[in-house]
């Protein structure tokens, strides 16, 4: 039971509390929209499906002069889905170009 209430706070404070500080999370001057020439879905994480647990997940990809993305950075969502989706973009390869920050949202629904 008590693990049960663990659960359910790790879940939902994201969603409560996502946005502290979101100053931070700003849109830069230098963001961008490439084109996706390789997108890869994300997997969804078994012990998400279990919760029933759906959500929207940001991220920021920054993305090399070559197409490939160097970093992800979450923004915000639910930790297992957070992972799901920054594993699945860190595959993705865009159009080539200078160095870019994209910011992306992927939608999980149970």
């Amino acid at each position: 039971m008590r693990m049960r209430h663990i659960l359910i706070l790790v879940f939902v404070f994201p969603f409560f509390f996502g946005d502290v500080g979101s100053a931070q999370n700003q849109p830069s001057a230098n963001e961008s929209t490439r084109k996706v020439v390789r997108r890869v879905e994300p997997t969804y994480p078994p012990e998400a499906k279990k919760l029933n647990l759906g959500g929207t997940v940001r991220i920021i990809a920054v993305v090399a002069p070559d197409g490939n993305v160097k970093k992800v950075e979450p923004l915000g969502g639910s930790p297992l889905l957070v992972q799901a989706a920054q594993s699945a973009i860190s595959q993705w390869k865009y159009v080539p170009g200078g160095e870019s920050r994209e910011t992306v949202e992927l939608h999980f629904t149970p």
